[in-house]
């Protein structure tokens, strides 16, 4: 399974969002954002569900590396903790200043963002922890 990276002009702020194909592959697509609010891309209806979240990292992290690799390898995962219809937002905090002052000392952050909009900050999960683990603790977290 390949992971096709997809590169668009971008104004002052950017972000990847993580979107999945309907063979399941991990795909990432760079996308302008015009404010800190989720602007995922649905490239199906079914891709417009209502599981988001959203990964603040910056370049050249290693932790916000390990986790990157860590959650497209969670989402291929199948069962019933699949994240198979989550999406996932990788904001870069060096393209906002509100991100970068709240979280230059804190990435990688990971949050949910719930229905009205607003994101809700997810406990951080270890380098250490294994993939289905990290599958297992996001899916209880999209469950509350």
């Amino acid at each position: 399974m390949g992971i096709t990276v997809v590169a668009a002009a971008a104004g002052a702020s950017s972000s990847m969002a993580f979107l999945r194909t309907r063979a399941q592959r991990a795909r990432w697509i760079l996308t302008p954002l015009a404010s800190s609010s989720f602007s995922g891309v649905p490239i199906s209806s079914s891709a417009s569900s209502s599981r988001k979240l959203v990964l603040y990292s910056k370049p050249g992290c290693c932790l916000c590396d390990g986790l990157k690799e860590k959650l497209q390898a969670a989402f291929m995962l199948s069962g019933s903790d699949s994240l198979h219809d989550v999406e996932l937002q990788i904001r870069d905090i060096t393209s906002n200043p509100q991100w970068e002052k709240a979280y230059q000392y804190e990435i990688p952050v990971l949050a949910k963002v719930l229905s009205d909009g607003t994101e809700e900050t997810l406990p951080r999960l270890s380098p250490r922890m294994g993939v289905e683990l990290v599958q297992k603790k996001i899916a209880a977290a999209l469950k509350q």
